[in-house]
């Protein structure tokens, strides 16, 4: 159901975010044997070039891929030259778009819902974003105050309006082709859109305007899953604050008088964050148009502002020091675009986790999405041959250009795409998503550690149940609070997964309202103990699928009945 005046109508009409809803959704396709509507951003205008990738790729086949500073160099510029235009709901779209192109061309634009109707407007210089902003007025209302603050998002009001219904873009999701068919459309129908990335983008530059009265030559960027390729609809929009472009020029003159700043000094950079972003967050809490419930968990281990942006649905948090999550951003974004099958392994393994409860939005001893990707990317490394290299083989092609090191960590890998060269794996997607449980269903976890730098398994260093190794902070535990009782049942529910693959091999789907495929892994566990929170001893793997058999009998017998 869509959840009007609550999240943007891009957002699946049934969310990832919930498990109870996952589950529901696999007995809804199983049951209804047809497709359902994904209610997604429709860009109106010239639409950009698409590439779509197979699920195998052949030694020979070559894909240009762009790096993630490009992508974000050409998003911020297109952010700087948009705006964000609250409508009423019966806005003439050529009314609007001739009353706008007065101040200049219009690249791109689209429409969407969140608290209201919104445009987001692209010009093509931003010389038509000066001249736009220079006609707005100040609103007037007589019964409260204004906060003198001017942004580019802007309300368009008093136009005359016809009936209009905004287009929505349809997607079919069939759960009845082939497994390898259903993966692929799980991941076109739950990854980031087009649109929804620009908008991401366009509220990095919306809140950089805030900051730029303390920070003139800051910058914001996105980090985490909106940029690097893993993000489903409704993911969190993470940002980083960047003050490293502040600075003068570092010349020493050989001889005659030199100027440098005055600048205050403080103990410690922590305590720099943690001003900065107190300053900024009271910024955006009171002068910031459409941010809400401002939080400022300043004493965090990595301090952030939190707060919803209600014109995008954005769930924001904004740090000013964490330059590794910035490069860790940057490898899964090279990882996910090296092969295509990475993405498509990542987002199914996702969706399966979280409607078992594996992993959850609430913070406990779960597994987190962070580790779940490091653990594919690891079962990726360890296949014959390799899929994705090593960190550690992408370090040793890396340049001089790409030398980095934060804060004692070594943040180096190879930066250029053309210099990776991959073996040749033509496994599917299918064989990879059985082979990935049979894997971690079997695992050491009690004796060996993940570790995607080796792409192999090490001796543990310490007693945390799951060990999986930060790539860069090398010394971390990235799971290091997952606790036994959530690692049994993700072992269980691995196993149980495999068995129902390997059924899939002996039977076709059809036309009849039976689990089949993908939608066998969405449904409750059938084994013993595994939906229980309580820890139990793990049964022998002959005794669970028997009780498995049982259980699927009773249910054939019971619809036969």
């Amino acid at each position: 159901m869509l959840h009007k005046h609550k999240f943007p109508f891009w957002y699946l009409s049934l969310p990832v975010g919930s498990a109870k809803r996952m589950r529901t959704f696999a007995l809804f396709l199983t049951t209804m044997a047809s497709s359902f509507t994904v209610c997604r951003l429709h860009m109106r205008g010239r639409i950009l070039s698409k590439r779509y990738c197979s699920s195998a790729l052949s030694s020979a086949e070559k894909i240009e891929c762009k790096s993630l500073h490009a992508l974000q160099v050409e998003r911020q510029d297109q952010a700087e030259k948009s705006v964000l235009i609250s409508c009423q709901s019966r806005t003439s779209e050529k009314k609007f778009l001739k009353f706008l192109s007065k101040h200049g061309d219009i690249k791109k634009y689209f429409f969407y819902e969140s608290y209201g109707v919104y445009a987001v407007v692209e010009f093509a210089s931003r010389d038509s974003v000066s001249s736009l902003l220079e006609s707005a007025t100040i609103p007037s209302i007589s019964q409260e105050s204004i906060v003198p603050f001017k942004s580019r998002l802007l309300s368009i009001r008093n136009l005359s309006s016809v009936n209009q219904q905004l287009n929505r873009k349809h997607l079919g999701f069939l759960l009845l082709g082939c497994v390898e068919q259903q993966i692929l459309s799980l991941t076109k129908a739950y990854q980031l859109t087009e649109e929804n990335s620009r908008l991401r983008f366009l509220v990095c530059s919306l809140l950089k305007d805030i900051a730029a009265a303390y920070f003139p030559e800051c910058t914001i960027r996105p980090f985490g899953s909106s940029v690097n390729g893993f993000g489903k609809l409704g993911c969190d929009l993470d940002m980083f604050l960047d003050l490293d472009s502040i600075s003068g020029v570092c010349l020493q003159p050989k001889s005659g008088f030199s100027l440098e700043y005055q600048m205050k000094r403080v103990n410690s950079e922590r305590a720099i964050t943690q001003s900065v972003l107190s300053v900024i967050g009271e910024c955006v809490d009171q002068f910031g148009p459409g941010c809400a419930g401002v939080q400022k968990i300043l004493n965090a281990r990595c301090p952030l502002v939190r707060f919803s942006h209600q014109p995008s649905g954005f769930q924001c948090d904004l740090t000013a020091n964490n330059r590794v999550a910035m490069k860790s951003t940057e490898l899964l974004y090279l990882y996910g675009e090296l092969d295509p099958r990475v993405r498509s392994l990542v987002f199914t393994i996702r969706s399966w986790a979280r409607s078992h409860g594996i992993t959850s939005s609430i913070p406990g001893a779960w597994i987190t999405n962070f580790s779940l990707t490091i653990m594919v990317l690891f079962f990726l490394q360890r296949r014959g041959p390799p899929i994705i290299p090593t960190l550690d083989h992408l370090r040793d092609l890396a340049g001089p250009e790409d030398r980095s090191m934060i804060e004692g960590s070594d943040c180096t890998f190879v930066r250029d795409f053309s210099k990776i060269q991959l073996q040749n794996n033509t496994e599917t997607l299918e064989q990879l998503l059985c082979e990935f449980f049979e894997f971690y269903a079997t695992f050491p976890f009690s004796r060996m550690s993940i570790n995607i730098r080796k792409g192999k398994e090490q001796n543990k260093p310490e007693m945390s149940p799951l060990h999986i190794q930060n790539p860069f902070e090398t010394s971390l535990n990235v799971s290091k609070n997952v606790n036994s009782t959530q690692l049994d049942r993700f072992m269980a529910l691995c196993q149980e997964s495999s068995w129902l693959l390997q059924q899939n091999k002996t039977s076709t789907p059809n036309n009849t309202p039976t689990p089949w495929g993908l939608a066998t892994l969405l449904l409750p566990s059938q084994v013993a103990g595994i939906k229980s929170g309580k820890k139990r001893r793990r049964e022998p793997a002959s005794e669970r699928i028997k009780s498995l058999l049982e259980s699927l009998k009773k249910q054939n017998q019971e619809k036969t009945g």
